[in-house]
């Protein structure tokens, strides 16, 4: 384990991911956040079928960082349910990783 994670989130407008990315990594609360996209959706929304368009963002950060990360999202995401996913990263380049951890605030107890 590295103790590093990648935190998902879509929105629907490549503004609302760079306001997004900009807040987390201004704060410090993630190292990068890539935007994808666009891209199509289909999910059941209210009981029903829906098709959009929306834009990934991938945002690289510390496992103990997840809660203010979330907060952070929540707070400004324009969706009354968004997602807010987080996968481990389970292996990377030492480079990489240590960037990763510079770049990023560290947690306080």
């Amino acid at each position: 384990m590295t103790g590093y994670i990648q935190v998902m989130t879509t929105v629907e407008s490549k503004e609302d991911g760079t306001r997004i990315a900009g807040r987390l990594v201004e704060q410090k609360l993630a190292a990068c956040v890539q935007i994808i996209g666009p891209m199509t959706s289909i999910y059941r929304w209210q009981g029903a079928v829906q098709e959009a368009e929306e834009f990934l963002c991938i945002a690289k950060t510390r496992q103990g960082s997840f809660e203010a990360v979330r907060e952070a999202i929540g707070a400004i995401h324009p969706y009354e349910v968004p997602e807010i996913v987080a996968v481990e990263i389970t292996a990377g380049s030492a480079s990489y990783l240590q960037w990763l951890d510079q770049e990023i605030v560290k947690e306080t107890s």
